[in-house]
């Protein structure tokens, strides 16, 4: 199983993750395609807080949320609507042979993996996961983009008013290579003056590497769109949003 970063195992910064990750237009996408879909039942891999889990749990339908944290899923059992929603602790290899509709992953989940194997495990426990015609939905960043060269202090600090205080955070890149960008996410509490740094890995894999990845594990590739408004992948993209289908 991949390593989790204190992002997602430090209560606090727990605390933080909707309030940094709100409600945005990549929620939009996803809520509209399972209604295209018409899915009824719903696998979130990676739900972390649940805050989607919960939006897609509309009457009618079935939906897990899976994830490996069990803080995120402590925050996501306490939140409103957490009752229509099965929350499984663990990886893709809990997903278990629901037979269902579709599978998410959201919030560039699909990155965290960075050892090829593990990827392709996550994608054959996907496949199992769906029924024959099922769908399968994720993001990840284009690495053509070169987007972690704006990780910087200075284009992402941010203030936040949070649970534990007032808080500043920024990002700061310490090494890429091989695929991988290795960075640092600063969190100052402003109160103590404590400044909590979390050292993160994520893997950039081009549209060719995830394209074949898929064909790999038996899925058949529908759509690939740029942005979240639905306009056509390019190369100079910043995301990589994959709809494909269980053959």
């Amino acid at each position: 199983m991949t390593e989790l970063d204190l992002h997602y195992t430090d209560p606090r910064l727990v605390d933080l993750y909707d309030i940094e990750n709100p409600h945005g237009p990549d929620f939009d996408f996803y809520l509209q395609l399972a209604s295209e879909l018409k899915a009824q039942r719903i696998l979130d891999l990676g739900c972390g807080t649940g805050l989607l889990t919960r939006q897609l749990a509309v009457a009618g339908r079935q939906v897990t949320g899976v994830d490996p944290s069990s803080a995120m899923l402590a925050y996501a059992r306490r939140q409103p609507g957490a009752e229509r929603v099965r929350w499984i602790e663990g990886d893709s290899s809990a997903l278990g042979t629901p037979a269902a509709d579709l599978v998410l992953m959201t919030s560039n989940v699909a990155q965290v993996f960075l050892d090829d194997a593990e990827w392709a495990a996550t994608q054959r426990h996907i496949h199992a996961a769906l029924r024959p015609g099922g769908h399968l939905a994720f993001e990840s960043r284009n690495p053509a983009d070169r987007g972690w060269e704006r990780w910087n202090p200075e284009t992402t600090f941010a203030r936040l008013e949070t649970p534990h205080g007032p808080m500043e955070t920024w990002l700061a890149v310490v090494g890429v290579g091989n695929g991988r960008v290795h960075f640092q996410g600063h969190n100052l509490f402003k109160n103590t003056g404590e400044d909590l740094i979390v050292t993160s890995t994520l893997r950039f894999r081009s549209h060719a590497e995830i394209s074949a990845s898929l064909r790999e594990a038996g899925f058949a590739i529908e759509q690939v769109y740029g942005t979240w408004e639905r306009e056509a992948f390019e190369e100079t993209s910043r995301m990589m949003i994959f709809v494909a289908r269980r053959d």
